[in-house]
């Protein structure tokens, strides 16, 4: 349970926006501030009539649908945050229908993910691409929103990243534009932070572990039901979480009277997990970036004892 010395009761009244919330962490994120009353506005470029270049399945349709079941009361609208003018608009109907912005996810990606290749070895077009969409969407949609934001003391901006500040700065990423575009989403939250303190707001990034999203799910060939079947072939699965965990980690950071205390620091589902009391949809607790340079860098066999 989460710490009720630190923790306030609800999110009712409160106004989030989750950019990228189509599937993975961003619905995850969206889902679980629902279940604590918020209302969450829902952007992505895939709906029931259109799909991105993703080609995925997953709707922003579904996810309010999901942020209405937890509690919350979810509002799609298909944005590319990409595009100034469309980001422009989704801020002034907030201003409009709700007076007031809170919670800021910035989690958009939607990107095509070139496995271990070298900068010259990289599609140019491909690696440029990622990074505007990592990088450029992250910037536009806090440059239109964050003047709601500050409005009101107390906001929250959470940059949603793959790998903590001091893991990725030791370790290469995947691939030159993945690892660059890793690293400027945490450098952004600290650059946020110093930004926001004058006006009572605070900014954090945040990375889930090895997240099981529905792609990831697809990948291995397993569901989220049977997610343990995946373990025989791939026995660092193990320590992976569903997207409710890193939800839960933003929900408990949205409902913290004292969230400034962790203003420009780099944050994992696993670390806030341990402070905050909250669990994953199964009772654990996994701590990915614990695990990952203890027992998987480390070269040890598959062992989650201890890690959650």
């Amino acid at each position: 349970m989460l710490d009720s010395g630190r923790m306030g009761t609800s999110l009712a009244g409160k106004v989030a926006l989750v950019a990228g919330a189509t599937r993975g962490a961003g619905r995850g994120i969206a889902v679980q501030l629902g279940a604590a009353g918020a209302t969450v506005y829902v952007t992505g470029r895939t709906t029931t009539t259109q799909r991105s270049e993703m080609n995925r399945p997953e709707t922003i349709e579904e996810t309010a649908a999901l942020v209405d079941e937890a509690g919350g009361h979810g509002i799609p609208v298909r944005v590319d945050h990409l595009v100034p003018s469309e980001v422009s608009s989704l801020v002034t109907r907030i201003r409009r229908d709700q007076g007031h912005l809170h919670v800021l996810v910035n989690d958009v990606w939607g990107a095509e993910i070139e496995w271990d290749k070298s900068v010259w070895e990289s599609c140019l077009e491909t690696g440029l691409h990622t990074l505007r969409l990592a990088v450029d969407t992250h910037a536009i949609t806090s440059h239109y929103a964050l003047p709601l934001l500050i409005e009101q003391p107390g906001g929250l901006v959470v940059e949603v990243t793959d790998g903590t500040d001091e893991y990725n700065a030791a370790h290469y990423r995947v691939s030159f534009f993945y690892d660059l575009a890793k690293a400027s989403v945490n450098r952004m939250a600290f650059a946020l932070a110093h930004e926001l303190k004058p006006h009572g707001a605070t900014a954090v990034s945040l990375t889930p572990g090895w997240l099981r999203s529905e792609a990831m799910l697809d990948a291995h060939g397993v569901t989220e039901a049977n997610w343990r079947a995946a373990i025989a072939h791939a026995p660092h699965f193990a320590i992976s979480e569903s997207p409710a965990f890193v939800g839960r980690a933003v929900a408990a950071l949205a409902q913290d009277p004292g969230v400034a205390r962790w203003n420009g620091q780099s944050l994992s589902s696993g670390q806030l997990a341990r402070v905050y009391g909250f669990t994953d949809l199964d009772g654990s607790r996994p701590d990915a970036w614990r695990y990952v340079p203890e027992v998987q860098d480390a070269g040890r066999p598959a062992d989650v004892t201890g890690y959650r």
